[in-house]
């Protein structure tokens, strides 16, 4: 069964974005050292257009071959234009009002945790990235295996959380830590079952 890993990035005191759900501040703090690590072991975590602008859009993915957002993520994107923000990945984007503007991206209206637990279920040696962003985390709480979360030296003091309330206590188990130059600890948490 393939795995459902929530790969996010966050302050420390837990906020993905700021209180307008932007989260441009967390970009300065990845410098040459971290960049180094994404492209090594999360090369598919690159949105395409940066992978084209690091010139590393020939790597093969290393982890992923498919990724779920919210609504909120895939925004992002459609304000700079772009329609397809991981081509190099299968795409699903989770909306109840939005219809495709590209046939590579597939919404996800309703049943989103059974389509994500098909997805699991498929045969195929790479697992499933859930981008984001606090709503999806929190409506798929139960389907995930695996936290990736990635935390900058800073203190946001509010904005939107890794995962948005309305559900009981889950339990992760702590795997390998490491810590960047730049105060960047990145974290890989299991669920505990």
């Amino acid at each position: 069964m393939r795995k459902l890993t929530y790969f996010v990035a966050c302050s420390i005191d837990g906020f993905i974005a700021d209180p307008e759900g932007d989260a441009s501040v967390m970009f300065s703090y990845v410098d040459e050292e971290f960049l180094g690590f994404l492209t090594a072991e999360y090369p598919e975590t690159i949105a395409t257009h940066g992978r084209r602008q690091l010139d590393i859009d020939d790597l093969p993915n290393r982890r992923f071959d498919t990724i779920v957002q919210g609504r909120g993520s895939y925004d992002v994107a459609l304000r700079e234009g772009i329609t397809s923000p991981y081509a190099h990945l299968r795409q699903y984007v989770a909306s109840r009002t939005l219809e495709s503007p590209d046939p590579n991206v597939e919404i996800i209206a309703d049943d989103l945790a059974g389509r994500v637990r098909a997805l699991k279920a498929e045969d195929s040696a790479f697992d499933i990235y859930l981008c984001g962003g606090a709503e999806l985390a929190g409506e798929l709480v139960e389907e995930i295996d695996e936290l990736v979360i990635k935390t900058y030296p800073m203190v946001q003091g509010a904005g939107m959380p890794m995962f948005a309330s309305g559900f009981s206590v889950t339990r992760f188990t702590l795997g390998p830590v490491r810590v960047f130059g730049n105060g960047a600890v990145v974290r890989t948490y299991g669920r505990e079952r």
